[in-house]
């Protein structure tokens, strides 16, 4: 029975409030029934009010971090989220170029969800370079695309035509996440393009809350496990779209300020 039961694992940094990054990644692991391993890249000390210092951990850590996971277990899907400078991108390409870790989920931690720049310009264009053709499925926010496709996605058709041109950068997979920083609106839609060019849109109710922290965490790390357990893709993000939503819908009352989603939801999902 050694290393039967399903293995997944994250690449990403630690939020020390446990609301997003790795923690959201192995709270969502948990919640979807496979065992998840983590590799962090940086540390963030932070609580609801907002984060308050940071530190990046060597590449020589990240690296050893990563083989160590390779010389003991059988991971079948993995996911990497903030990844801070091109160092650490380019450690994390060289470790994974043989595809040691099954399925690969691309988090691109680029840009916030309300439109602040996370990365520099060099390791942005690192992150397109040395991870986009590596990857089975990226799931950037809406001002990710926005800047990865050079479009204003003011309409589905352009957001569709932004999709291809991701493809064109390397992943197999796109889902584009829905813009959902305006109270009006009434659902969050995503767009998703597969590799064999059927593509199709999905949506929930857009639910006003500060209970947000940690979205984009779970639905790609969610992905990672249903693929993992053996759903087709399209069942997978379907699956993890319906799961995440509804950690933001049943609110947690946790922090003062912006709080994290929950991740206890008890679902026939």
């Amino acid at each position: 029975m050694l290393n039967k039961f399903t293995q997944v694992l994250t690449i990403a940094g630690s939020d020390s409030d446990g609301s997003a990054g790795a923690q959201a990644d192995l709270k969502t692991f948990m919640a979807r029934g496979v065992y998840g391993m983590s590799v962090l890249t940086a540390a963030v000390a932070g609580n609801s009010y907002g984060i308050h210092d940071a530190t990046v951990m060597s590449p020589k850590f990240i690296d050893s971090q990563i083989n160590d996971i390779k010389e003991d277990f059988k991971v079948s899907a993995f996911k990497t989220g903030m990844l801070s400078d091109s160092a650490t991108i380019n450690t994390v390409a060289d470790a994974i170029a043989d595809k040691p870790f099954g399925f690969f989920v691309l988090d691109p931690v680029i840009i916030t969800k309300h439109g602040a720049m996370l990365l520099e310009e060099d390791a942005y264009q690192t992150l397109i370079d040395r991870l986009f053709p590596l990857a089975d499925i990226i799931t950037p926010n809406f001002y990710e695309a926005k800047k990865l496709s050079g479009m204003e996605l003011n309409t589905r058709e352009e957001i569709v035509l932004a999709a291809h041109k991701l493809q064109e950068l390397g992943p197999k997979n796109i889902m584009i996440k829905g813009e959902h920083a305006d109270d009006s609106i009434d659902s969050v839609e995503d767009f998703v393009l597969l590799e064999d060019g059927q593509s199709f849109w999905i949506s929930e109710p857009y639910v006003k809350t500060d209970h947000i922290n940690g979205t984009g965490d779970t639905l790609s790390s969610s992905i990672v496990a249903e693929v993992a357990k053996g759903q087709d893709l399209e069942s997978a993000i379907r699956i993890s779209k319906t799961f995440t939503y509804q950690a933001i819908k049943n609110i947690i009352d946790v922090g003062h300020k912006y709080g994290p989603i929950n991740h206890f939801v008890k679902d026939n999902i």
